[in-house]
């Protein structure tokens, strides 16, 4: 493996951090709030499924609520 000078590093580090094309804050938001539209939209989601299957599974086993 070969040796790298800690300062040759640092520079190839600088440099690659150059090329990122960080978001802007608009951007930031936008996809923040995506983010918690999906979590809620999977969390109903999935409440709804745990719902229809404990009725199915109390149905199945002559369970009644």
């Amino acid at each position: 493996m070969a040796k790298i000078k800690p300062m040759k590093f640092i520079d190839e580090v600088r440099a690659e951090v150059a090329k990122v094309t960080w978001p802007t804050r608009k951007e930031t938001m936008i996809t923040t709030a995506m983010v918690f539209v999906m979590v809620i939209l999977a969390s109903i989601f999935f409440l709804l499924a745990d719902q229809v299957l404990s009725w199915l599974v109390g149905l199945v086993l002559g369970i009644g609520q």
